[in-house]
């Protein structure tokens, strides 16, 4: 019996040590199989939750980026369409004429070359276009969740349609319909810096929902694994006087037959 208590005491105590130490009460599966499994499980999640964190926030930089260029592309047209009217005006000559085209010639080639180079990893901002120039539509899907259901995925449609910037050239920048044509382009620029500002909008309550889920599940972590210190000091101080005492008991219990042989 004082075998067994001593084996006791021993793994109490050993257990104890590991508590401390770790500062973990559950550091294996036998310490308690069913909070284990349930802890293992939230663990798997709460890493899930901070990759998506990180997926919202690359979402939220790559939106950042497709908008401040689009930013860019609205104020060229901005200035096109100023010279477009200045040059509607009929006050002037064919010298001044070209000298305007000449700078709304400019500004379509960089427009241009915005529409064509803009992109974040290696992902067009603005779409893809075909032989013809037509641009070709494909939405990006944000994953902000943690599954594969559609309410962890938000989609965006990062393409704007630009084609009619390469047939600035050809137009006759005194007509005054020019002007309309220009306000066909600005209106496509604004809507699309709407829809990226709302899907800005929706990945940041996407990132706080998140953070949310991954706070609470570090809380409940926490409460399943993390060792109560006080208590596992009490039980090492428990466990060590138990076992001393068993030892000295064993010792005694041993000494008990050569006792007995020497009365006799």
């Amino acid at each position: 019996m004082i075998q067994r208590n001593l084996s006791a005491a021993t793994k109490g105590l050993n257990t104890a040590i590991e508590q401390m130490t770790t500062g973990y009460k559950l550091n294996h599966a036998k310490d308690n199989a069913a909070n284990y499994s349930v802890m293992k499980n939230m663990e798997t999640k709460l890493r899930a939750w901070n990759v998506a964190s990180d997926n919202i926030s690359i979402g939220h930089d790559m939106l950042e980026t497709a908008e401040s260029n689009a930013s860019l592309i609205g104020n060229h047209l901005s200035r096109i369409r100023d010279l477009c009217e200045q040059a509607a005006n009929g006050t002037y000559g064919e010298s001044s004429i070209k000298a305007i085209k000449a700078e709304i010639t400019a500004r379509a080639d960089e427009i241009n070359r915005i529409k064509e180079n803009a992109e974040f990893n290696d992902i067009k901002l603005f779409g893809e276009y075909d032989s013809e120039g037509n641009v070709i539509r494909k939405n990006i899907n944000l994953q902000v969740g943690i599954d594969g259901s559609e309410s962890s995925r938000i989609s965006v449609d990062t393409t704007i349609d630009l084609k009619a910037v390469s047939q600035i050239e050809e137009w006759d920048v005194t007509d005054s319909s020019c002007l309309d044509r220009i306000d066909d382009m600005l209106n496509s620029v604004s809507d699309y810096q709407v829809q990226i500002g709302a899907s800005q909008n929706r990945l940041e309550c996407a990132l706080e929902f998140a953070s949310i889920n991954a706070e609470h599940l570090t809380s409940s972590i926490s409460t399943i694994r993390d060792a109560d210190v006080a208590k596992a000091s009490s039980d090492f101080i428990k466990y060590q006087i138990l076992q001393q005492a068993c030892i000295t008991l064993l010792a005694t219990a041993n000494q008990t037959p050569s006792v007995a042989l020497q009365l006799l």
